[in-house]
């Protein structure tokens, strides 16, 4: 018998084929390229390097970044539905650059009459228009919301000359403000407050049916701009889609409304004797050492009452806030307000809930607990919640977020009772936008450029917090076994990625001109992350590189190019194959099974081999000893077959090949009886891991998951050669939907509606 030193299972692999193949591309040679793979690097579309933002995805020794600080006093006139602030804000110029102008945010002007915002709107004539959507349409004048000026000066008082374009405002200063330098101005100002109900406003009032208001008050004062090393001045017009970019700073901020509000905001409440009653203060201390259940401050039954009077008198609140960069405040007559303290690290921070009674009972239930639990899970994943609470306040149809507090939906009927629906729904809108204090409340990202990184991130964590809620709150998801998340699972995002792709953008594109703004801005690239974190790189390995982008980034204003980089930086897992395909493309995932072919070992030369050697004018001998194979059910198996020239892989095979190793290199060999070769296909153009399950004859199953990197040298199709001692019945292609697979009936083999087409054999001799 001949000595054999190894197996192969095609002529292709022998000395010689690739000179074989040269030979045979001279006759028809190709032009040249440029380099198409999947796995190149992301050179062309990533940023250099420099001393402001590292290659490691870190800020640089010279990274800077400017500071607003702003002292305001601020009234509510609850008659007239409108608001009046002075505040005067001191800008220090941290850059490297002289600076020969400032520019102001002036985001109520989205609402003057003569916005140019409804302008760029496509409208097609309705055919079958609510009356009230009708006469906002085509018989009412616009509201009249946007912000009046009515002075801009100089510490000396000194009128600043100034221009207004649309929802900026450039401020001239009497010089140019050096690296390093200060520059205090006030600015006047008053606007109309807007029924946030009608037209779905970000701030705004509701108004109910006894002539009360509720407030939730945002974007209410000119704001300043950012300015740092990647684009200069932020001054991209707010059309009402991209949200805002804003440098961090120090509040103080004195807001008057009817005595008979309650009141609450960013920072700390620093007159909290002069506003709250004795029995309030009582209240508000039990709530501080409570840790499984809300204490309520205000309770419905003294919201009732004072929803019954309007109070001519005034009262101030006084708030202050440190490294904050925004500012928001809810204030009503008819809140009723509940507290709880929950640990996040070595500190505690209240969980606050405000809401009006037509929130209860869901909101009273929940509301706060589920603040609590956010905390919770977020500060697991990125850092601790730095502020000392977190405020949720209850508003018709809203969903919107700013340090320390923000508005959310999920009312019950009149009657007090509420569906799933509406208890999950509130529930996921609270864990939402309290987790945007951490994205882009803290880790400052440009919204009004990357809505993804604000977005996206957040309700990828969302999802994990989501899931979390049943472990600290039970009785929050029964009688379901798990939290039912509308994002984050990969399957959920197919009918989206299945869609025309002329109508997606990739995730890669600037706020105002995303189509399919909430998949593409919150479901795709949530769900691209837990792609990353359950099936591509492992929790662990994701965990730690996600939470180092979130510490290294934590106040500071990051690129997607520093959170691409820090994650590979702090993994050692190459990504620029998953950048690329699922943040700058539409492409999508589609990977099956082309193809299954059984072999069996022949001591005879097989066709391919022979072809091969008589092409080279070589001997059988030449090649040395060899294993052959032939496959199952083509013409020279079955004439192998009839000449006794196939050898029985179940019996047989380690006899054939025992003179070829030691006794010592046979104790640990295996014993293959099948063997196969298996051809993977990929329609789709995302590359993706290859996940396979493997089913055998005896009912058992083992799932591999190949790395991605199997598709860089073919991204059409890919084959791997397999021995096992069990006979292979089934073969499934992504098993539990990780992948995102638009189309999974090429997923299974034997595909629906074939059997198994091999059978099995006697060697004859």
């Amino acid at each position: 018998m001949k000595k054999i030193v190894y197996a192969i299972s095609a002529f292709f692999l022998f000395t010689g084929a690739m000179s074989y193949g040269q030979e045979k591309q001279e006759e028809t040679r190709e032009l040249g390229h440029i380099n198409e793979n999947k796995f190149r690097q992301l050179y062309q579309e990533f940023s250099t390097p420099n001393m402001y933002r590292t290659a490691s995805g870190a800020p640089g020794s010279a990274y800077y970044q400017q500071q607003a600080d702003y002292k305001m006093d601020i009234k509510l006139d609850d008659k007239n539905k409108k608001i009046t602030g002075k505040e005067t804000i001191t800008y220090t110029n941290n850059s490297p650059d002289v600076l020969e102008f400032l520019w102001v945010q002036l985001d109520q002007n989205v609402r003057t009459k003569d916005s140019k915002t409804p302008l760029i709107q496509p409208e097609q004539m309705g055919i079958a228009d609510r009356p009230s959507d009708f006469a906002k349409k085509f018989m009412r004048d616009p509201f009249d919301g946007g912000f009046n000026i009515t002075a801009v000066k100089g510490t000396n008082g000194e009128t600043l000359e100034h221009t207004i374009n649309q929802t900026m405002m450039r401020v001239e200063m009497p010089q140019d403000l050096k690296p390093g330098g200060k520059f205090t101005f006030s600015i006047d100002w008053w606007y109309n407050i807007n029924n946030h109900v009608d037209g779905r406003g970000r701030s705004g009032y509701e108004e109910f049916e006894d002539g009360n208001r509720a407030y939730v008050i945002a974007q209410f004062y000119p704001r300043m701009a950012v300015y740092n090393d990647v684009e200069g001045w932020q001054n991209s017009q707010f059309w009402g889609r991209g949200e805002f970019a804003l440098p961090f700073g120090d509040f103080e901020v004195n807001i008057t409304v009817p005595s008979d509000h309650i009141l609450d905001g960013t920072g700390v409440l620093t007159n909290r004797k002069e506003v709250f009653s004795k029995e309030m203060m009582k209240r508000y201390e039990k709530a501080k050492k409570s840790y499984k259940k809300p204490v309520v401050i205000v309770t419905q039954k003294e919201a009732e009452k004072a929803e019954k009077s309007f109070a001519t008198t005034e009262k101030t609140w006084k708030l202050k806030a440190k490294n904050v960069r925004d500012f928001g405040f809810a204030t009503s007559r008819r809140f009723i307000w509940d507290m709880m303290a929950v640990k996040v690290g070595d500190k505690d921070v209240m969980a606050v809930s405000m809401y009006p009674k037509e929130g209860n009972p869901l909101w009273e239930d929940w509301s706060t607990k589920v603040v609590a639990s956010t905390l919770k899970s977020y500060s697991r994943m990125t850092f601790d919640y730095p502020y000392h609470k977190a405020i949720s306040v209850h508003a018709k149809n809203q969903g919107m977020e700013y340090p320390m507090i923000c508005w959310n939906y999920g009312r019950p009927n009149p009657d007090g009772t509420y569906s799933d629906r509406v208890k999950y729904g509130m529930m996921s809108v609270i864990v939402h936008e309290v987790g945007h204090n951490f994205f882009p409340m803290i880790v400052n990202s440009d919204e009004r450029q990357w809505t993804w990184m604000d977005e996206g991130l957040n309700t990828f964590v969302q999802y994990v917090a989501e899931q979390d809620l049943g472990e600290w709150y039970p009785d929050a998801i029964k009688p379901l076994k798990k939290y039912p998340s509308r994002r984050g699972p990969a399957d959920k995002i197919v009918p989206y990625m299945s869609g025309d792709q002329s109508f997606i953008s990739p995730i890669m594109s600037q706020s105002n001109n995303i189509y399919q703004f909430g998949s593409n801005a919150y479901s795709k690239p949530a769900t691209g992350l837990n792609i990353l974190r359950e099936t591509v790189m492992g929790r662990e390995l994701f965990d730690y590189a996600f939470r180092t982008y979130s510490e290294r980034w934590m106040f500071k204003h990051p690129t997607p190019e520093d959170f691409f980089r820090t994650m590979e930086d702090a993994s050692a897992v190459d990504l620029d194959w998953f950048w690329r395909g699922w943040f700058y493309t539409t492409d999508y995932t589609d990977i099956g099974v082309k193809e299954v072919k059984k072999f069996y070992v022949s001591p005879k030369i097989n066709k391919q081999a022979k072809d091969f050697i008589d092409s080279r004018g070589l001997k059988e001998s030449d090649l040395g000893a060899r294993v052959y194979m032939v496959e199952e059910g083509t013409d020279e198996f079955n004439e192998n077959l009839k000449n006794g020239t196939v050898i029985d892989n179940s019996g047989t095979l380690k006899e054939y090949l025992m003179d070829n190793f030691t006794a010592e290199e046979r104790k640990s060999m295996k014993t293959p009886k099948y063997f196969y070769q298996v051809t993977f296909e990929k329609p789709g153009g995302l590359v993706m891991p290859l996940i396979v399950e493997y089913t055998y004859s005896d009912g058992t199953s083992e799932t591999i998951k190949y790395p991605a990197q199997i598709w860089r040298k073919n991204d059409t199709e890919v084959s791997k050669s397999l021995g096992t001692t069990k006979e292979i019945t089934k073969i499934v292609v992504d098993p539990k939907l990780e992948t995102a697979d638009i189309d999974v009936s090429n997923n299974t083999w034997p595909s629906e509606g074939t059997t198994n087409k091999f059978g099995q054999f006697k060697n004859k001799n």
